[in-house]
């Protein structure tokens, strides 16, 4: 199992490419990133840094963001009604957390990137605890 939940005492601050949405989040040092083959990762470049809620602040309005849904519809994509970035989104695999694209992080975070084979979601997930 790889823990992809961050924990830690840094505080990461990031937002869409026009800055109608910001967030920050706390997490450690060295961010650990899940790089996914699937259809929408990999069309779009997402880099997943999974945050808890608990340690996740919008700093938005969040009548800035929309949201699309796909297949199962489980998992909710937010992206800024202006420039239409993903910046972050509700997983379906941690409903409790949601997944910030670490390209959306102000700075260069420091970040340890596994591959996750999301084309074969239902197989692989068990690599994420969901087994």
């Amino acid at each position: 199992m790889v823990d992809f939940v961050n924990r830690g005492p840094v505080e990461y601050n990031g937002g869409c490419h026009c800055g109608a949405v910001r967030f920050r989040f706390e997490a450690g040092a060295v961010l650990d990133v899940l790089r996914c083959n699937c259809s929408i990762c990999s069309r779009t470049g997402y880099l997943h840094v999974t945050v808890p809620h608990t340690a996740f602040t919008l700093l938005t309005d969040p009548a800035a963001l929309i949201d699309y849904r796909f297949g199962t519809r489980m998992a909710v994509h937010w992206f800024c009604r202006v420039c239409g970035i993903k910046s972050f989104y509700q997983p379906r695999s941690h409903p409790d957390c949601y997944s910030v694209h670490l390209r959306c992080i102000d700075g260069e975070p420091q970040a340890q990137i596994v591959d996750f084979d999301g084309r074969d979601w239902e197989r692989s997930k068990e690599r994420l605890g969901l087994g």
